[in-house]
């Protein structure tokens, strides 16, 4: 099956995606040679294009790499930036979410009572809160939850609940790939379409690229399941095929949402053991607040397909408040399109307004300087912040660059541990036995900046110690890195940093000024 789908997707997709880069600088190199207004208009814009960015950009840090890049190379830099952006004006894929996104923002409501109930309970809630609701995602009360981590303890629950569906199932994942997870839940969906269940899946077509076929689409469509792959990968270079649907969400009747890191993959639940043991987890909340996830799950889907008018269709009307009351939840997503960094902010919120700890799990470490000085800053503080990473690495050379920012964090008072039975792909924040976020955001640039995330904020709920502990018994199986243990050779050390700056130069050269796609709303 894998050798399959390198033979028929990978292999042919590299190949002629080399071709186009080729293609390209002949281009390039037969525009300025032929035409010597060309570069005089390129060595022109360039300085707009730098005088532009400087002026609207909102995190100048990440957007200093196109700045660097048209500085060293004006010619050059300018005319890969114009092609970038060409593609990400004339995309009809993002046109068609920035439009969606517009029309979904409508359906988010905010009931008042809720903020002012938190606003009489907590004299911080306009700095710590409140541009989640300002940002259109709403606060919801009387909702409940529950924490599985590692995951393969929530998995069965999933199940059950996929069994009690009556009207539909939505599924959005990163990756998804054939095996006893999967196919146990594709079994339960055959089984519900019978039943005449509506099931619908949207999975990212780079996440499953060497899981899937290009094909998975139809034969799903063939068992009566609706499916589509988020921004098909094609041959030819652009800015869109970098933003990608890292998120994971699964809606059941309007009644019961899953999200957390978990993607649909054996050694998610540890049923295939590919760097050790995995620690990942997943979230499940019945109540009003599903909504947001159903919202979410409508936006990239109707971009992709247009089915749906009217959202509320799919609205469970029978969700009353319950009787309890457990804390606040708000589910809130990330986008690539905007100028919002929701998934940063709510992350550096957490750290600035912490008193006693601050404790991190993710896989990933890529940070930029406002991330690393807000870590410090909250250690200095007094504040106990810990980092959770993995000890056995998925990917070695992003690992490798990860531990390049342990020595200056651990000078600054941050603690950073490693899991030693393997790797840790939860993307958890818990502070001060008051907030947590459960979600899909790592701590690194493609998370941050680049991708569709999903993340779900939990504020006074007594559940968030069930996520603590978790915490604390991963914990218990990791070792400290002191700064003696990240000493590496000079030569070692070279190549890292090198590699840092060209990884960071690659990924955002497909983040332009978002400022751009303001103007396409």
């Amino acid at each position: 099956m894998k050798l399959k789908i390198w033979l028929g997707r990978i292999i042919p997709l590299v190949i002629i995606a080399l071709g186009e880069v080729g293609l390209y600088f002949t281009l390039f190199k037969w525009l300025t040679s032929s035409f010597v207004f060309v570069e005089a208009l390129l060595h022109i814009l360039s300085v707009l294009i730098i005088l532009n960015i400087v002026r609207t950009s909102r995190h100048l840090s990440s957007d200093l790499m196109w700045i660097l890049l048209i500085m060293l190379f004006p010619v050059f830099g300018t005319f890969v930036y114009v092609l970038m952006l060409l593609s990400l004006l004339f995309g009809k894929t993002f046109r068609n979410i920035i439009q969606e996104q517009k029309k979904a923002s409508s359906y988010y409501i905010q009931d008042a009572s809720i903020i002012d109930e938190i606003r009489k309970d907590n004299k911080d809630y306009v700095s710590q809160l409140s541009f989640l609701s300002e940002e259109g995602f709403p606060f919801y009360h009387n909702t409940g939850f529950e924490y599985y981590a590692p995951c393969e303890n929530g998995f069965d629950g999933m199940l059950k609940e996929l069994k009690k569906a009556e009207k539909y199932i939505f599924m959005e994942y990163f990756i998804i790939e054939e095996g006893i997870m999967f196919n146990s839940i594709l079994s339960i969906l055959e089984e519900k379409v019978k039943q005449g269940v509506e099931v619908r899946i949207m999975y990212d077509d780079m996440g499953s690229l060497g899981t899937l076929p290009a094909s998975y689409a139809k034969q799903l469509q063939k068992k009566g399941i609706k499916a589509v792959s988020f921004n098909r990968i094609s041959p030819i270079i652009n800015t869109i095929m970098n933003h990608r649907d890292h998120r994971k969400i699964l809606v059941i009747d309007g009644k019961v949402a899953f999200s957390g890191g978990a993607n649909l993959a054996d050694e998610y639940i540890n049923k295939k053991v590919k760097y050790g043991h995995w620690m990942d987890n997943i979230i499940c909340i019945k109540g009003k607040a599903v909504w947001s996830y159903l919202v979410m799950f409508l936006t990239n889907w109707n971009a992709l397909r247009h089915e749906d008018e009217d959202y509320t269709v799919f609205k469970n009307s029978r969700i009353v408040d319950e009787t309890f009351f457990d804390g606040y939840i708000a589910p809130y997503a990330e986008t690539p399109l905007d100028q919002e960094l929701t998934g940063q902010s709510v992350y550096e919120d957490l750290l600035n307004s912490a008193n006693e700890y601050v404790y991190i799990m993710t896989p990933y470490l890529i940070i930029d300087s406002e991330m690393i000085n807000t870590l410090i800053h909250t250690a200095k503080k007094g504040v106990d912040v810990r980092i959770i990473m993995p000890g056995i690495a998925d990917k070695q050379i992003i690992h490798d660059m990860g531990t390049t920012y342990y020595a200056q964090l651990i000078q600054g008072g941050v603690k950073i541990y490693e899991y030693e039975p393997g790797f840790v792909h939860s993307k958890v924040f818990i502070s001060d036995d008051t907030y947590a976020t459960v979600g899909t955001i790592n701590l690194d640039y493609r998370s941050l900046y680049l991708h569709f995330e999903n993340g779900t904020l939990l504020y006074k709920s007594k559940k968030i110690l069930n996520v603590k502990q978790n915490f604390m018994d991963t914990l218990s199986k990791c070792k400290e890195i002191q700064i003696e243990d990240n000493h590496v050779n000079i030569v070692k050390g070279l190549f890292l940093s090198i590699i840092q700056n060209l990884f960071t130069i690659i990924i955002e050269n497909a983040r332009l000024n978002p400022c751009i796609l303001v103007e396409l709303k």
